[in-house]
């Protein structure tokens, strides 16, 4: 129950000029406040009480601080209904401290009241803020309230009244013109980072193609890391599921970097990703030379991640189908990670079935599938992908369950170069001769 230094309150007067109430209720302020830390709940909230009655009709400091003292309590107990009560309470005051002394207070309790489980409560508290901040021209703490409350309709996935809350929000930073307000970067990054996440959410990629774009454009703004994080890792699932591995990559190593910044858990997440992504890419670089990267190698998390990567680049089929198998919660249980999962079986299975074949002329599928560790059926998908994209000149025999490579190609090239030398050779005896005739 310990508290933090009070936020001070500038007033001309000094101690020996306060009149002996001011004088009662510091002390009956403290006295209660010392209640409280020692963990005496309803005697300190009996002594704040007794500061509110002792100020009669006069609000002034020490009601405001005994309110805030209050409402904290209340909360920590989980009694909403109270604390609810003193809550409203303490809204009246907003127009009777500074608005830098009510900004302080309210960002405050805001910020601590947004960690309850209870999103009905906050539903109601969130509301009852905005309503008390509707005439108080505090446009800072009128818009970290209505995030907050944006933030609990993402969560709900009441996404029709986050739409709502999120347009009101984009016109409070936009210019006269309509424009993006560029002098109000860091909530506009902030705005766009809920809004990214939604169209993620909703699977919505063209709208969520144009609101990264919007976020790139903002310059003019000192976000916090955890912020840009949101915006790189959703934008590099973005490029995920657009197959742009390479820009997928630079984004989640971004979003890692930003995640790493903040102190937050999301970056091992996101470095799994990073790995996936650069696996996709087929791109043999090892990320783990990167010094922000180096310190997470040996993370039981990543260790199988890190392993997967290993084997996929040494086409290691079955070591990498192993590792899976040994791995099923650090890898498989998440979606996003599952879902290019069979991408990469495809991938180290094409690798490896093109260097097994590629001694023969002719080949038993029966043998590619046992190398493989696949059915046949599998074997032939793979082989009419291949020939089909003309990674292999071949056709397959299936009354004999056979792949025929066609030589021919190789026999033409054979012949274009040898008909090369022939021409050079030509040529050659033509200025020889010549040379001769002139001498």
């Amino acid at each position: 129950m310990m508290e933090d230094e009070d936020y001070e309150f500038d007033y001309e007067d000094s101690d020996q000029e306060q009149d002996d109430g001011q004088v009662d209720m510091e002390n009956e302020y403290y006295t209660a406040k010392g209640h409280l830390q020692d963990g005496q709940l309803q005697s300190a909230l009996e002594g704040f009480q007794k500061v509110l009655d002792m100020q009669s009709d006069s609000k002034g400091e020490w009601g405001f601080k005994a309110l805030k003292q209050m409402v904290k309590a209340l909360f920590r107990q989980s009694r909403y209904d109270e604390m609810m009560k003193r809550y409203k309470e303490l809204l009246v005051y907003l127009h009777v401290v500074t608005k830098n002394q009510s900004e302080k207070v309210m960002t405050k309790i805001v910020d601590f009241v947004s960690g309850s489980p209870d999103m009905d409560f906050l539903e109601t508290f969130y509301d009852t803020t905005l309503t008390a901040l509707k005439d108080s021209l505090n446009e800072r703490l009128w818009f970290k309230t209505n995030m907050k409350l944006a933030k609990l309709w993402f969560d709900k996935h009441e996404f029709n009244r986050l739409q709502k809350i999120l347009k009101e929000l984009h016109r409070s930073c936009t210019t006269d013109a309509g424009q993006d307000d560029q002098k109000k970067g860091t909530q506009l990054l902030e705005l766009y980072s809920l809004e990214i996440q939604m169209h993620t959410e909703k699977k919505d990629n063209k709208k969520l193609r144009s609101t990264y774009e919007q976020a790139m454009k903002v310059k003019s703004a000192i976000p916090h890391p955890l912020i840009m994080g949101v915006i790189h890792e959703c934008g590099g699932k973005m490029h995920m599921q657009e197959r742009d591995w390479a820009s997928a990559s630079k984004c989640l190593f971004d979003a890692f970097k930003n995640y790493d910044e903040a102190g937050n858990q999301k970056r091992i997440q996101c470095l799994k990703y990073l790995i996936l992504g650069k696996m996709l890419s087929m791109e043999d670089a090892n990320i783990f030379e990167a010094p922000e990267v180096k310190p997470y190698k040996q993370d039981p998390e990543i260790t199988a991640m890190n392993d997967l990567m290993m084997a996929y680049q040494r086409d290691e089929i079955k070591n990498f189908e192993n590792i899976l198998s040994r791995n099923q919660k650090k890898i498989m249980e998440d979606p996003f990670i599952r879902n290019y999962i069979q991408d990469l079986l495809k991938n180290i299975r094409t690798q490896v079935l093109v260097k097994t074949i590629k001694p023969y002329t002719r080949i038993k599928i029966p043998s590619i599938a046992a190398e493989l560790n696949i059915p046949e059926s599998d074997v032939e998908a793979l082989l009419v992908s291949l020939i089909l994209d003309r990674k292999i000149i071949a056709k397959i025999d299936q009354v004999n369950h056979m792949l025929v490579l066609d030589t021919a190609d190789d026999a033409k090239s054979k012949y274009e170069a040898l008909d090369q030398w022939r021409e050079k050779l030509s040529a050659l005896h033509a200025t020889v001769i010549n040379k001769i005739g002139q001498t």
